[in-house]
């Protein structure tokens, strides 16, 4: 899993794109980056290993390294990212949440037709966003880029690009499986796989884009360039396990599925096992307490807390 976080704004935010994309860590624990575009600079870009310390702690001089109106950041559990692109489509930083099951097929597909290379990581693997970039640039904009990528991907891939001249286009996967959901505050606009994390500072919910919806965001307007589908299939596991407590999806808080869900094992169980009976009823931190909760409330069983060493 992983997530991802970026801002276009009037003045610099590079202070609350380091915190948005920090409020996503506990979608991932292998690699965070930061892009960012200022007016005098041009984009930037930088990448750490948050295998061994947090993402706060190896992104903490990031404000002496790199400044930008617009920010990107992510959180992956899997490939580097952003990567910085140079293409027909001009350059570009990417990043991408989402996993792609036939990347080989993919892979030696594109090579076959474009007699063009990647970077190859250890063991030969080729980053699963350089794949997505790579599939993008086949079009003559982004929009059919974007379009094009996501109909060749078995699987799922939310796209966030920052532009050369500081614009953000953020595109949901074809079918929705994944979250992407837009903030605004007077200064511009937030993308976010998680509202929580604009909200805290300082945004109001704008939407939340659709299956396969894409759009492009400046300080002072949103405008839609892939209106979205019409078949939508969720993960119900964002609410069972990956979400932060405080998260919303589909308008429904986390916590609030987690407790449904305790309640509704304890009726199944009611009705499946009606002389079982249970002492007391504990969940696994994290998620497993709210449904722990849930359970024991709906059935009347004392709920006790786990205690682990």
């Amino acid at each position: 899993m992983g997530g991802f976080f970026g801002i276009t704004s009037t003045r610099d935010c590079m202070t609350d794109v380091f915190f948005g994309t920090d409020y996503h860590s506990h979608l991932g624990t292998r690699r965070g980056g930061m892009a960012a575009y200022d007016p005098q600079i041009g984009l930037q870009r930088t990448i750490h290993s948050i295998e061994n310390a947090p993402f706060r702690t190896k992104f903490e001089n990031i404000f002496r390294e790199m400044k930008g109106t617009s920010v990107i950041g992510c959180i992956s559990d899997s490939d580097p990212q952003p990567m910085l692109i140079r293409s027909n489509l001009g350059t570009y930083a990417i990043c991408t949440v989402g996993i792609i099951n036939n990347s080989k097929q993919l892979i030696d597909q594109y090579l076959s037709f474009s007699g063009g290379h990647f970077d190859a990581m250890t063991g030969g693997k080729v980053n699963s966003t350089e794949l997505i970039a790579a599939l993008i640039d086949q079009k003559s904009s982004f929009e059919e880029g974007i379009v094009f990528a996501q109909k060749q991907i078995e699987g799922t891939a939310n796209v966030m690009i920052l532009t050369e001249d500081g614009s953000i286009i953020a595109a949901r996967d074809r079918l929705g499986r994944l979250p992407v959901s837009i903030g605004k505050r007077e200064d511009g606009y937030a993308v976010s796989f998680e509202e929580f994390a604009y909200e805290k500072l300082g945004f109001t919910f704008e939407k939340e884009l659709g299956p396969g919806e894409v759009v492009l965001m400046r300080p002072d307007s949103i405008r839609r360039l892939v209106a979205p589908g019409k078949k939508k299939r969720i993960c119900a596991f964002l609410w069972s396990y990956y979400g932060y407590p405080t998260s919303s999806y589909e308008g429904v808080n986390v916590e609030v599925m987690r407790y449904r869900n305790g309640r509704i094992m304890a009726q199944n169980d009611a009705e499946q096992n009606p002389d079982m009976h249970i002492d007391y009823v504990g969940g696994v931190p994290d998620s497993g307490t709210p449904h722990a909760i849930g359970y024991a409330n709906e059935s009347g069983t004392p709920f006790a807390r786990a205690f682990i060493k």
